[in-house]
Parts: structure tokens; sequence; C-alpha cells
């Protein structure tokens, strides 16, 4: 049998959190976190609490509003939108020579294809190309 977390103060917890009081307070008040175990100084936190803090935010850090998070959290399917590439931050590109002129720039980070289905989009694209050449060639 297992002994329960020891309850966390709040210092604690924005240290856990990596967020100032003032932030984890304006999520309790806005009730995108539960209201702690006790009051005032007595006031203790959770695992619970934590993971609530944390999945504030990193939904806010992907640039929802906290309005969108409070929906999220009533129970609607979390669509996070991918944030893109921010400033200063590499981000590597395929780029693909279908033709001369015409090239195919991916993301394969955020494309999710398989290098087998990269191949099989590259061909398709080629004999694509092939067909519109043909048939621009005939009218």
């Amino acid at each position: 049998m297992t002994t329960p977390e020891p309850p966390h103060t709040l210092d604690a917890l924005c240290l856990l959190a990596d967020l100032p009081k003032r932030t984890v307070r304006y999520y309790i008040q806005l009730g995108l976190v539960a209201r702690p175990e006790g009051e005032t100084r007595a006031a203790r936190y959770g695992a619970r609490h934590l993971d609530q803090l944390l999945t504030v935010k990193k939904w806010a850090a992907a640039g929802l509003s906290l309005d969108r998070i409070r929906e999220l959290l009533a129970g609607e399917a979390p669509a996070v939108p991918d944030p893109g590439p921010r400033p200063g931050q590499v981000v590597v590109r395929s780029h693909i020579l279908l033709d001369a002129g015409i090239e195919l720039v991916l993301d394969p980070s955020r494309a999710g294809l398989t290098p087998a289905q990269l191949r099989a989009l590259c061909e398709g694209l080629t004999q694509l190309l092939t067909h519109v050449r043909r048939e621009g060639a005939t009218e």
C-alpha cells in the first residue's frame, strides 16, 4: 500500500509548474484549476492541481484562449492547434524536385508521412504532372 503524496504549498506548486503565484491564483479564480484544500496559509495542493496547471499551461502555450481552455476542460474534444515554427526555431524542410521549376517543399515532422507514403506522394504527383502536360498538349 502506498502512502498518499504529501500536499504542496502554493510556493511549491508554483515552483513545480514554473508559474508565478499570481497566475496560479488567477487560474483558480477562473475555475481552470480546482480550489485548494484548506484556506489561506493552510491551503494545500496535490498532484491533481499540478496536472491541471500543466494542462492549462500547455494549451495556453499552444495559443488557446482561456475561454477555449475552459470549454475543453468542461469536456469538449481537445483540438490543440499546432503553433508552427517560432522565430529563432530551426526548421528542417525537404525539397523534392518533381520537374524543372516544380518543387515540393514539406516539413517531415509536421507532414506525418512515412517514407513509403512520401515516395507514393512523389510518384503520384509526377504522374499527375505528366497527365496535365498531356491534356494541355491536346487542347
